[in-house]
């Protein structure tokens, strides 16, 4: 139970139970009215207060936000309150919406003692309405009695049922199975399958598609079904949703009839006037044949990404190989920096190698540095501590990770070959932070400070070098390093977007 529900006066536990029921049919109600659907309940003061609302899939939808807890006042919306008042109303506003006045209708909703509970707003921009008054009459009719039985809460199994979306087609069968309407994309669907006639006054069990077990389904349950099938090699999406009409006509005062529909509607068909079914069809082949060409394309990616750190990891071995052998102690420290700079660009194809995405988590690179270094870099008598500080996840685009591992990876061996060089033990800490799309990394480490005459942009160091380039040319950020009880190096950039700005948010 929503809380909106909670805030209207006067409402039984039954009602709101009523109420749940309308709700779960809004959305299928919705998208095949292609307008906006609202329900209203009277506040606990004087004003009204949405309650409800479902947002077309078909057409761009009048309210671009949720607007549900909403309040208004008689004075704004004068013609909620005749619904609230058990009036069925019809006005058009003179505000525009998406470039078009809006259409609205309003309808009482009331529980089984008559009384008004409720009042549920149909509306839709004026471009619209007129073009569903020029829509075949038997859809329209259809359109209607979907609208009385979301109004009642009658629409079983509504809440399970995919989006109707702009490009889907839709039939409208009468009781005996005999397509009365299809739409124009209806009529293009099924001519992919080879049905070039009009399908108009056709049975259903002529069309061999499976439709006519659907719908008899449908109509043996009471309940809106949906189904998915492959008509020559199409792979189709389809719903089916029975249809009555209501004995007090169309909608009108007489839509729900205190104490009796219910009744009524335990023994539906069989008793009741069955209005037909609406078959809506949705094609999701394209859609399936790009998921899987990303699929594919996913493992090729990942595969390149293993076999890159493969040859990282041979190429780092060789020069392994070579630094042993080497009897010049100079070019022996310069080719197990070597190896470590190869190394920790391996770590981020590994990562890609496993990932879904494009997005690598950097203090999980951080990790795989800390033991890369001490396999590679820590010598067996330092006690020296290494250790990572931040939030347990920070994603970083591919690119953008592969920088920040040999930034993190030049600074932490500098800190262990310049920091420790007269003392045994100590503690380097790589800190991470993350504000907004900021990203801070700090390598800070309790050993011999920085020498008094240091700058940045004169020293004879490579890796700092090749940190400051990095930083300022890849990332497009700053590299500061200063004393601070031993050496603090910072590094801040701004994250770049990974094909679009939302998608490492979502996945951070």
């Amino acid at each position: 139970m929503n809380q909106a529900i909670k805030r209207c006066k006067g409402l039984t536990e039954e009602d709101q139970a009523l109420l749940a029921r309308i709700e779960e049919g809004l959305g299928i109600t919705a998208d095949v009215s292609r307008a906006d659907i609202l329900i209203y309940g009277r506040a606990r003061y004087d004003d009204a207060i949405v309650i409800a609302q479902a947002k077309p899939h078909s057409i761009s939808p009048l309210y671009r936000s949720a607007i549900v807890g909403q309040m208004v006042s008689p004075a704004q919306q004068p013609i909620i309150f005749q619904g609230l008042n058990g009036v069925v109303a019809h006005e058009q506003r003179d505000r525009l919406m998406n470039g078009a006045p809006v259409v609205q209708e309003v309808y009482p909703v009331r529980n089984l003692a008559g009384r008004v509970i409720a009042c549920l707003s149909i509306e839709t921009n004026l471009i619209e309405r007129e073009r569903h008054r020029r829509r075949n009459p038997a859809f329209r009719r259809a359109v209607h009695w979907l609208q009385g039985m979301a109004l009642r809460g009658e629409l079983e199994g509504a809440s399970e049922l995919s989006p109707f979306g702009e490009w889907d087609g839709a039939l409208f069968v009468d009781p005996q199975l005999r397509v009365r309407y299809v739409s124009g994309i209806g009529t293009n669907l099924y001519r992919r399958l080879g049905y070039m006639d009009d399908l108009r006054g056709r049975y259903l069990g002529t069309l061999r598609t499976g439709d006519d077990e659907l719908v008899n389904e449908a109509l043996r349950l009471r309940r809106c079904l949906e189904t998915e099938t492959r008509p020559k090699d199409r792979i189709w999406i389809k719903k089916a949703i029975p249809l009555r009409q209501e004995p007090g006509g169309l909608l009108s005062e007489r839509l729900v009839l205190p104490n009796s529909w219910r009744r009524l509607w335990e023994t539906w068909p069989t008793q009741m006037g069955l209005a037909g079914t609406l078959l809506l069809v949705h094609d999701d082949t394209d859609a399936r044949q790009r998921e899987q060409e990303l699929k594919v394309k996913s493992v090729l990616i990942k595969e390149v990404h293993h076999r890159v750190k493969n040859n990282l990891q041979m190429v780092a071995g060789l020069l392994r190989m070579q630094a042993r052998r080497s009897r010049s102690v100079e070019v022996r420290s310069q080719l197990e920096q070597a190896v470590e700079r190869i190394m920790s660009v391996a770590i981020i194809h590994e990562f890609l190698s496993g990932e879904e995405g494009q997005l690598i988590n950097i203090r999980d690179v951080c990790q795989r540095i800390i033991v890369l270094a001490r396999q590679l870099a820590l010598s067996a008598e330092k006690q020296i501590n290494l250790e990572v500080e931040g939030p347990p996840t920070l994603y970083l685009p591919s690119q953008q990770a592969i920088t920040c591992a040999l930034v993190i990876n030049e600074c932490l061996q500098n800190s262990l070959e310049h920091g420790y060089q007269q003392r045994q033990a100590g503690t380097i800490s790589i800190f991470l932070c993350e504000e907004s799309d900021d990203v801070t990394i700090e390598i800070r480490d309790d050993g011999a400070g920085l020498p008094t005459d240091f700058e940045l942009g004169h020293t004879d160091s490579m890796g700092l070098q090749i940190v400051n380039t990095l930083v300022q040319d890849n990332l497009k950020g700053t590299f500061t390093m200063r004393n601070e009880h031993g050496v603090s190096a910072v590094i801040r950039f701004r994250k770049s977007p990974l094909g679009s700005d939302e998608t490492w948010k979502e996945r951070a």
